[in-house]
């Protein structure tokens, strides 16, 4: 039988603006989850969700190494070793021993894999377009800026020894609570 309580309303961003802001966070995170895999697979119908960010970064970065990458994105090198492996299985990157460092690859997209990225990155600006055609640019721009922003000041909160040991006393919270 389904709990017929009314849910609670949304936090207000007046009187609890960081609850309203997870809240958002939470909600754009989960729809954005569900979206990249519809974008992957306009890449290449067996490319993982999670790889697409992947591409975006070597797009913007060529030549970078799987380190940069597993730093940029806060994960092991392990994982993105995985990722970088499947994709290069897919012929959408090329890696190449580094010169300077002969231990590292540099990692660029494959002339197919430059064009699949930029086919489905198009896709996605326009559904983008399409979905705030009825917003200013100013404020499309404002959005974007304050995305940015509130990226940049995450990534730096997590690298520094506060939010890394804040995020280990979460995790410890939570495991202790099941």
């Amino acid at each position: 039988m389904h709990d017929t309580a009314p849910l609670p309303a949304p936090p207000d961003p007046q009187t609890d603006p960081f609850g309203a802001l997870e809240r958002e966070v939470r909600v754009l995170i989960r729809r954005a989850q569900s979206t990249s895999a519809l974008t992957a697979r306009l890449i290449h119908p067996e490319l993982e969700a999670s790889a697409y960010p992947l591409l975006a970064h070597i797009a913007m970065h060529p030549g970078t190494r799987g380190s940069d990458l597993a730093a940029h994105f806060g994960v092991g090198r392990a994982t993105v070793s995985r990722q970088l492996s499947r994709l290069a299985e897919l012929g959408l990157v090329h890696r190449e021993t580094d010169p300077e460092d002969t231990r590292g690859q540099q990692i660029t997209l494959t002339d197919d894999g430059a064009a699949r990225f930029q086919k489905a990155r198009d896709a996605r600006v326009t559904m983008l377009e399409a979905a705030l055609t009825q917003w200013d640019k100013d404020e499309v721009a404002e959005l974007a800026r304050l995305l940015n922003h509130y990226s940049a000041d995450v990534v730096a909160w997590l690298g520094s020894q506060q939010g890394a040991a804040q995020l280990r006393l979460s995790a410890a919270d939570a495991h202790a609570a099941r």
